[in-house]
């Protein structure tokens, strides 16, 4: 289902950081739950990879988000060594919810409560649109990549983790 009233489906807060920044994006809203980015991609109709899941790690204690595409694992040695951090690991719900204002499977890749430190792996940058949660588990919105993570204030870095 698609809305013309962007801000009546988006998280109020993340409404609130399309309009500060003038973004007009479509976003859609699903009656069933796109937490994941494979319920994401096959509720959109799009690729795995078309997917930003938006994921907050801690380096050093210290929140950093991730954005990485959908079909993709974020390696976090990779991570540990661009932030010379000494220890890497995934946040917990808690800090997640506290750091970034919104829940596990509906973090938007900007318009967070605190402002942290943003990598965005290059491998978004391979296509012309990318689809991202819109504060909800519920919610989503296209948007083009370079655009995405520049609104997010990313730094694009290589971090997906590699077959082996």
């Amino acid at each position: 289902m698609t809305t013309p009233d962007a801000a009546a489906e988006a998280h109020p807060r993340f409404a609130e950081a399309l309009r500060e920044l003038g973004l007009d994006v479509e976003v859609r809203r699903f009656p069933e739950a796109t937490r994941t980015a494979a319920e994401a991609a096959a509720a959109i109709g799009c690729a795995l990879d078309e997917i930003v899941k938006s994921l907050v790690f801690t380096a050093d204690g210290v929140p950093v988000l991730v954005l990485m595409d959908g079909s993709s694992r974020v390696d976090v040695e990779l991570v540990r060594a661009e932030l010379g951090a000494a220890k890497v690991e995934r946040a917990g719900a808690d800090l997640v919810r506290e750091t970034t204002g919104y829940a596990i499977g509906g973090v938007p890749p900007f318009g967070h409560r605190a402002r942290t430190r943003v990598l965005a792996d290059r491998g978004l940058l391979g296509h012309d649109v990318v689809w991202a949660a819109a504060g909800t588990p519920h919610t989503v919105f296209p948007l083009d990549p370079k655009s995405l993570i520049g609104h997010a204030g990313g730094t694009v870095v290589d971090v997906r983790e590699q077959p082996k």
